[in-house]
């Protein structure tokens, strides 16, 4: 996306400061999110939280679909609510994706019915 900014490491560099400053937050390898100040807390955070690890995701080509604690929820199988830090896929992932120790954990998806 940086490409037609500037070289590899004057990009990089730049994208460091403002992390560093508290206006982006690192996601991923290669992959940013906007960060606001967080209510509670000193760390910033990204405004939408996990839904914005889960568009990272897609930003790469990555297919996500509801968890299976999320479909039960709302099947209404269940009364216990996820913390929707657990996103279904088709396929493995060996991307870490996360903030503040927040990280998103994976799970094989249901195959579609017929």
């Amino acid at each position: 996306d940086f490409a037609d900014l500037g070289g590899y490491d004057q990009v990089g560099r730049v994208l460091r400061q403002l992390v560093h400053a508290g206006k982006l937050l690192k996601v991923g390898f290669g992959l940013y999110a906007r960060a606001i100040p967080a209510r509670l807390g000193t760390r910033p955070v990204p405004p939408k939280g996990l839904t914005t690890l889960r568009e990272a995701l897609e930003r790469v080509g990555i297919r996500t679909f509801p968890s299976r604690a999320l479909e039960d929820y709302n099947a209404g199988r269940t009364t216990q609510v996820p913390t929707g830090r657990v996103v279904a896929v088709r396929r493995r992932v060996r991307r870490k994706i996360g903030y503040n120790g927040i990280s998103l954990s994976f799970e094989r998806a249901r195959p579609a019915a017929r």
